[in-house]
């Protein structure tokens, strides 16, 4: 019985995945939701403390928070697209080489 490689904390919640086979689409979701989480939430906590200690209103804080949320989803989002499709690319390159080696 083969064990699996033990991955550190920080892989396993952004991309828990060998890279060996291509991600089926949903745990591509997972990933891009785990990067979507992990980055725009601390960036969102940030500045809603910014906004405070600045006294801003609560109206400027709301639409600070999200402004900083949703742009953080969108760019952390697309990159991590770009990471399910890149690895899953390589997975395909991977695996028709050793089909074509014959290497199993």
């Amino acid at each position: 019985m083969q064990n699996p490689p033990r991955f550190s904390i920080i892989k396993r919640l952004l991309f828990p995945f060998s890279g060996e086979d291509a991600l089926s689409p949903q745990q591509g979701l997972r990933v891009v939701l785990a990067w979507i989480l992990f980055f725009s939430l601390p960036v969102s906590v940030c500045v809603l403390a910014l906004t405070a200690m600045e006294g801003f209103s609560g109206q400027k804080i709301i639409t600070s928070v999200m402004f900083a949320f949703l742009s953080g989803a969108f760019i952390f989002g697309m990159l991590s697209v770009l990471i399910v499709v890149m690895s899953n690319r390589a997975a395909h390159i991977r695996q028709a080489w050793k089909a074509q080696n014959g290497r199993s």
